[in-house]
């Protein structure tokens, strides 16, 4: 593996190719990320023995795009190793998928996968470094895994006297909170905090809370340092340069993957093993939807859910809104549309997978039931009031 990744070169291939907005970016010619606000965090490195926990997305926005880990050792920083979370260091193993630890072959250092059976830094993981330097691409989404991967790192940090500093990037559904809260007994990697599914903050700001609410084991405090995005604004959309992870390939997928991603959970495909994953919907039981389209094994996708077989849907490439809510009418509609041999009774996935994700069993007792989608969101007012306030107390930037 080589850290330089051309990323000059790849620039308009990411925006254009995979669809991420360059109007967005040339709006915001202001806008710096943590990353680029290197006067600010590269005093804190010096003389310290410094952990990179990053992939693919943790780019500079200079005029080569330089990848995070190579403007560190132009400036002599002393890397110990690479920390990299789920779907790897290039970003491009499939959901859920075992990464292997590796050697850098430019650099010769280690890459220590921080996922499957090993989701937090040991002390031994830790023992040869001071800090930690967070620098991750989130999507702002309760079960997109990188909130927890902070989480841990944060924990271990805490637990061994080190010191972590993350590097804040826009959160593409920042501004506004959405979705059922996450209930206790239902904590797993895709949600360890009572917080909604779409919760408004950056993944710097949703540091400051997991320390401020004790949300770390034992009550313990991390001594945590966030290098604030500067003319950032809650409300306004920023380009992303690099895809987060293989199935979100886009600004159109990123948009729609709270609302689409409960399917996981489901007897149905979000387009994995296509050419357009999370911008679709379907199934070989829903029937009454016109759209068509077969996954099969793709980039990202080895084995995708439904693989091979005809599914029946809905395409969303070109629908018009920039969601600000989730849209819970394509689960209702699947739901009620679903017509297999089983009946329903095989809509939800038998390990209930859905439940994590919905962060209870109450979404899928209501949708059995018959609620209407009103209904359902009223059910949530209550505690996305409580959540509210707590938010509020960790918000660093204006809307």
């Amino acid at each position: 593996m080589n850290f330089s990744f051309k990323i000059k070169n790849l620039l308009l291939t990411s925006l254009i190719l995979l669809g991420f907005s360059s109007e967005s970016l040339a709006q915001n010619s202001s806008f710096k990320t943590g990353a680029d606000q290197y006067e600010e965090y590269l005093p804190l490195l010096k003389n310290k023995k410094v952990i990179v926990l990053t992939n693919q997305t943790g780019v500079l926005s200079d005029k080569n795009h330089t990848h995070l880990v190579d403007f560190l050792l132009s400036k002599k920083v002393n890397i110990t190793k690479i920390f990299t979370p789920e779907h790897g260091f290039r970003g491009n193993a499939d959901a859920g998928e075992k990464v292997k630890n590796d050697i850098d072959s430019k650099t010769q250092l280690p890459i220590i996968s921080l996922y499957g059976n090993h989701k937090k830094p040991t002390k031994e993981n830790i023992g040869d470094a001071d800090i930690i330097l967070f620098d991750l691409q989130d999507v702002g989404v309760r079960f997109y895994t990188y909130i927890s991967t902070l989480t841990y790192a944060m924990e271990a940090v805490a637990e061994n006297n080190k010191e972590i500093i993350v590097l804040d990037r826009p959160n593409p559904h920042d501004g506004y909170i959405d979705g059922p809260v996450l209930k206790k007994e239902w904590t797993s990697f895709v949600g360890m905090h009572p917080i909604p599914i779409i919760y408004g903050l950056t993944i710097g700001e949703y540091g400051k809370m997991v320390n401020g609410e004790s949300w770390l084991a034992n009550g313990i405090k991390a001594k945590y340092t966030l290098i604030k995005m500067e003319n950032y604004h809650k409300k306004q959309r920023y380009g992303i340069l690099e895809r987060p992870s293989p199935n979100l390939p886009n600004d159109k997928s990123i948009n729609l993957y709270p609302s689409l991603c409960f399917f996981e959970g489901a007897n149905i495909s979000l387009g994995r093993g296509t050419d357009f994953p999370f911008q679709v919907f379907g199934s070989p039981y829903t029937k009454d939807f016109s759209f068509q389209f077969t996954p099969r094994p793709s980039y990202g996708s080895k084995n995708p859910p439904l693989n091979g077989q005809l599914c029946y849907g809905e395409d969303l490439r070109n629908y018009p809104e920039d969601l600000r809510l989730l849209n819970l009418n394509w689960l209702l509609a699947a739901y009620h549309d679903y017509k297999s041999p089983k009946g329903k009774s095989d809509f939800f996935l038998k390990n209930l997978f859905f439940d994590k994700l919905a962060g209870s069993d109450e979404l899928r007792t209501q949708i059995t039931k018959g609620w209407t989608e009103d209904q359902i969101r009223k059910s949530w007012k209550k505690d996305l009031e409580k959540f509210e306030a707590i938010r509020q107390k960790y918000r660093v930037y204006p809307d």
